[in-house]
């Protein structure tokens, strides 16, 4: 590497779980880092303390065991040296399989680790323009002026045009991060067939994904509306008028989650909760997500009383994600509500549905290799900002744009892990979703490539799905470590 007295300075904006790992990642090969948190010079209404990765949510990283989506990750990111999984466990109370800390001890010693290394400056102050070369890391609370000067950049060299309502309003007073519904103008997250893929979103409206194997496909039938696209393009499950009246009552009554102060939304009519339609009226939904117009049953050659879509989230048709039901249910009345649509009584849910302020980038419109930007690949983008969900995928994105950055500094082409592997398989999503669909992801199964022939045919029971993850898992750990010793290479 680059010795440390001659290495060039790269800019890390935001010191949160990504952006704190990706000055790590760089420090620790030999370059100099100067590191930029607004806090407390400009301050959030979510976060408490000045602390660099400091967590405003959750005390937990999720399950540590390897046939679990997240132990996995957590297992790679360790292999790659994750500074924030270290702290994390010398930080760790008792959770069961879980990783789950103090908050305070876990910030405050990562806090001492960054700020105590001799190649990395902290500075503390707004960021207004994008570094070169550097990494943005600045999560779902990205300040105005920077939101701005993203918009501007990946809307000029991605592949498409912003479209109106693109644009940010003036900035708020200095020193302050305004609510939501000041901020920045909603974007709607799917765009009109033939229009421009949106670039940068400031809310997203998440539907929950469920595993195909777990379904009962006795129960669905597959179908496009009016037969367009392949004509089989969608899964539809069928529902009687006692069904859809039952689910209706179960909906309205279900348990809602009330959001922090920070994290209020204002409710568009293109991504209203589900429960918030069916509140406006016992018909709302059969004359919107669950219309069953164009779709007739071809067991019976009629038109069910109400439809639930689902659509293909992969390639592979792994992941099939509920059309339009975005939600802010509680995780477990998810499960409970949307558990009685037919087919869907024993789902497996790779994803929860949710609706909150979170400002990120359309990465498989307007983001190169590594996620980087299109027009430049020594600015990477880490973190929360570029699609993904929850702090191990977070701080991972970090980490990983950190190595690469250092990696182009030194002359060497950006490297992402194979999709067989946990992290490779969430940066091939934030690579090739559909852009008019993409929404925010965290690690899951679903995402990994299938293993092929004999093995990824449904099993059936816990057995079968539990010896299916285990080839999964051996596969992963071999494909890392040969990609792991290309990297050294």
């Amino acid at each position: 590497m680059t010795p440390a007295s001659h290495a060039p300075a790269v800019t890390v904006v935001g010191g949160g779980l990504a952006g704190s790992e990706a000055a790590w990642a760089l420090a620790e090969r030999g370059v100099r880092v100067l590191l930029r948190e607004m806090r407390p010079t400009v301050r959030t209404a979510a976060h408490q303390t000045d602390q660099l990765a400091e967590l405003v949510c959750s005390n937990s990283f999720k399950s540590t065991d390897l046939t679990n989506a997240h132990g996995l990750l957590k297992a790679e990111l360790r292999a790659l040296g994750s500074l924030l999984l270290t702290v994390a466990d010398e930080a760790r109370v008792p959770a069961g399989a879980a990783l789950a800390v103090d908050r305070a001890i876990f910030s405050r010693r990562v806090h001492a680790r960054l700020t105590e290394h001799p190649l990395i400056t902290l500075e503390r102050g707004e960021v207004t323009a994008l570094p070169s070369p550097g990494v943005v890391a600045t999560g779902p609370l990205t300040s105005p002026a920077l939101a701005s000067a993203i918009l501007a950049r990946i809307g000029d060299s991605g592949s498409g045009t912003v479209p109106a309502g693109g644009q940010a309003r003036p900035t708020p007073p200095a020193g302050t991060v305004p609510s939501p519904s000041t901020q920045v103008t909603a974007i709607a997250l799917s765009p009109a067939p033939g229009s421009a893929a949106i670039a940068l979103a400031f809310y997203d409206a998440i539907a929950p994904i469920v595993s195909h194997e777990s379904l009962d496909h006795t129960r669905l039938y597959a179908l496009s509306r009016y037969g367009k696209g392949d004509g089989d393009d969608y899964l539809n499950a069928p529902l009687t008028r006692e069904e859809y009246d039952r689910f209706v009552v179960a909906l309205t009554a279900a348990d809602q989650f009330t959001a922090h102060e920070f994290d209020q939304v204002p409710y568009f009519e293109g991504c209203l909760p589900v429960e918030e339609m069916a509140r406006r009226g016992p018909e709302t939904l059969r004359f919107g997500p669950m219309k069953p117009v164009g779709l007739p049953d071809p067991r019976t050659g009629r038109e069910p009383w109400a439809v639930v879509q689902l659509r293909r989230e992969d390639r592979a048709g792994q992941m099939w994600n509920l059309v339009g039901f975005q939600t802010r249910l509680r995780i477990p009345e998810q499960k409970r509500v949307f558990g009685t649509i037919p087919g869907l009584e024993e789902a497996e849910f790779l994803r929860y549905g949710s609706i909150h302020r979170n400002s990120y980038i359309n990465s498989p419109a307007f983001l190169g290799p590594g996620l980087t930007a299109r027009d430049d690949d020594t600015l990477f983008f880490a973190g929360q900002l570029t699609g993904v969900e929850g702090y191990t995928e977070s701080l991972g994105t970090g980490l990983l744009a950190g190595i690469n950055l250092a990696r182009r500094l030194a002359g060497m082409p950006v490297t992402v892990p194979p999709p067989t592997t946990m992290l490779g398989a969430l940066y091939r999503y934030l690579r090739e979703a559909d852009p008019a669909h993409f929404q925010p992801m965290n690690a899951n199964w679903g995402l990994v490539e299938p293993l092929g022939g004999l093995a990824d045919r449904p099993t059936g029971g816990r057995r079968g799905k539990d010896a299916k993850k285990q080839l999964l898992l051996a596969r992963a750990q071999a494909d890392f470590a040969e990609w792991l010793t290309s990297l050294s290479a």
